[in-house]
């Protein structure tokens, strides 16, 4: 992997993959998958509604660290699972909720919506739930033990779209929101993340005219949480030039960007292997230490 903080000179570029803006989500498949294999021995502590729409309850899928206190004042990692907003579920990211609940933080995978034409639900109903649960998260600070001001939203795939999301589209909200609660997480951390939903990018069929709204490369601004990014360069689903864009954006908006590349990965590389695996998780924490959010 390269580790850049810098904008990459235009010929890189070149070597990004660029496909139709619909390619079907991925699907996890154990045999090939470690986290999947990690996932299949994992269960959270508890789990919470945070939210009900209509006739369902989306909930959210507690990791307590060895000793919790509800008198704890401590990071909380908040994870979201990809699969093009309309497949997965919140198993699919126990295995990052597990590692750092492992090391002292409440993890939360999180439950929302999945878009679907049939219950008539939109990838911006997937943007308000996920909004909604970091701000459940910081209004019962005091309940679940931990610092609100030391939020942490991480995702892969649609997921890291929608970590970022709770960062970027305050005009997007579910009206039951109490909107005097801020979204905005401390950190991102961003696993392959669909950060384009351009024509160039992945979703732009599914979501429709709107695209811009939400399409985290088109919205940087100043005053973004730090956020490290993990991209292949030759990722076919959510493509490599995408993330350049937005690491681009961020350094040139005075935010903290950092983008580590994993040259010829595809979508999802890092969930694959143990050593790439491990690769992620140990650069991420040391991007978490220097921002004083691990113990």
């Amino acid at each position: 992997m390269i580790s850049l903080r810098l904008p990459l000179p235009l010929f890189v570029l070149a070597a990004a993959s660029s496909l139709l803006a619909q390619t079907p989500a991925p699907k996890a498949k154990t045999a090939n998958d470690y986290v999947a294999q990690l996932v299949a021995k994992l269960s959270p502590t508890r789990q919470l509604v945070y939210k009900k729409v209509a006739d369902r309850e989306l909930k959210l899928h507690v990791f307590q660290p060895d000793g919790w206190k509800a008198s704890d004042k401590r990071t909380c990692f908040i994870t979201i699972h990809g699969g093009g907003w309309t497949g997965m579920g919140p198993e699919r990211m126990y295995a990052f909720a597990d590692h750092f609940a492992k090391l002292g933080l409440v993890s939360i995978s999180v439950q929302y919506r999945l878009a679907s034409a049939k219950t008539n639900t939109t990838v911006f109903d997937c943007v308000k739930d996920v909004r909604s649960a970091v701000r459940y998260v910081k209004a019962h600070a005091g309940e679940l033990g931990i610092d609100p001001g030391k939020i942490i939203a991480s995702g892969g795939s649609a997921g890291g779209h929608l970590a970022a999301s709770t960062a970027m589209f305050d005009g997007i909200n579910e009206k039951s929101d109490d909107l005097r609660v801020s979204a905005a997480p401390n950190a991102l951390v961003l696993l392959f993340p669909v950060i384009d939903t351009s024509k160039e990018g992945y979703g732009n069929a599914r979501i429709g005219e709107r695209w811009q709204e939400i399409s985290p490369a088109h919205n940087v601004r100043p005053g973004l949480p730090p956020t490290i990014t993990f991209h292949g360069t030759a990722d076919p689903t959510t493509p490599f030039k995408g993330a350049q864009i937005f690491h681009e954006a961020m350094l040139k908006a005075g935010n903290r960007s950092e983008l580590v590349i994993h040259e010829g990965g595809d979508h999802g590389y890092l969930m694959r292997t143990q050593p790439l695996y491990d690769e992620c998780l140990a650069k991420t924490d040391a991007f978490l230490k220097s921002l004083h959010l691990l113990p």
